[in-house]
């Protein structure tokens, strides 16, 4: 399930439409306040960040300005994915004043949001380095912006746990309650759609132990502490071939990191990657006609 490592752009139909919708509730029927500026004029404006961050979003930007006004030109200086300091110039714009000023904000705002995502990857990522365990987002994204923010975990360094609702099961304990047992919930996912990942969310580990029975692919650990980790690494060893990968989610700090990657747990989870935006502190300074 959390198999996508790589930094895969977004299709471009997506960001097209993500950003001919951010246009529409910012711009609508006509910016006025550019008005003030003659059509003719032409000019540069340099973005800078005022924070070191992981840059994410350029593709975005660009297509803000290239729907506002085809002459516009975006030359940067830093690519989704890198790291940059703060006070670092991340691109120059160039065109027609009236698209410069209207699309700056709009243009800013994808930058400064999937940043903040990118960011906060790259630097929970790095308490993973030379641990055997991944970092995994969750469902928990700004809605409308799933695809985006899941991009920029990856240009973070981080990996994405399943798209969406219908790309791999994740049976809870409603789930299990409602189809009656943890077998007859992965038998059921097993016969609706044979191909697709099935993880099982487990609270005990009499629950774990029917999770290896019934032949889940992942079960996620839910609120165990470490004697109880320590016991379903266990459980989960013994089933040979058939083992599941094994998943914490939740708030872990630095030093149980460290417990989990020795413990054999394979994934982490974090919420607050795509929850818990903060966004990246931008400025677009117009510097010249």
């Amino acid at each position: 399930m959390p198999m996508r490592p790589t930094a895969d752009p977004v299709p471009q139909a997506t960001i097209d439409a993500s950003v001919r919708a951010a246009l529409a509730e910012d711009v609508g029927a006509g910016d006025i306040t550019a008005r003030l500026i003659d059509e003719a004029d032409t000019g540069r404006a340099n973005l800078i960040t005022r924070e070191a961050m992981c840059l994410c979003g350029t593709a975005w930007f660009d297509a803000v300005f290239a729907q506002l006004d085809d002459r516009v030109r975006v030359e940067w200086t830093a690519a989704d994915g890198d790291w940059v300091e703060a006070g670092a110039m991340l691109c120059s714009v160039t065109g027609p004043s009236r698209a410069l000023l209207t699309g700056e904000r709009c243009a800013m705002n994808f930058v400064q949001m999937l940043s903040g995502t990118a960011t906060a990857t790259c630097l929970s990522a790095k308490r993973f380095a030379g641990l055997s365990m991944q970092l995994l987002d969750t469902r928990k994204t700004i809605p409308g912006h799933r695809l985006a923010q899941k991009y920029a975990v990856r240009c973070g360094g981080g990996h994405n746990h399943r798209l969406g609702l219908y790309d791999a099961f994740l049976i809870k304990d409603n789930h299990i309650a409602a189809a009656g047992s943890v077998a007859v919930a992965i038998a059921r996912a097993r016969a609706i759609a044979p191909g697709a990942p099935v993880e099982v969310e487990v609270e005990t580990l009499v629950q774990l132990e029917d999770a290896i029975a019934a032949g889940a692919d992942i079960v996620m650990l839910d609120n165990f502490d470490d004697a109880a980790v320590t016991r379903a690494v266990g459980i989960a060893a013994a089933a040979g071939a058939a083992r599941p990968k094994l998943e914490v989610s939740g708030s872990v700090d630095e030093a149980r990191l460290a417990f989990l990657a020795r413990a054999g747990i394979d994934y982490v989870s974090l919420g607050a990657l795509t929850k818990h935006v903060h966004a990246v502190d931008l400025s677009m300074r117009y510097v010249s006609k």
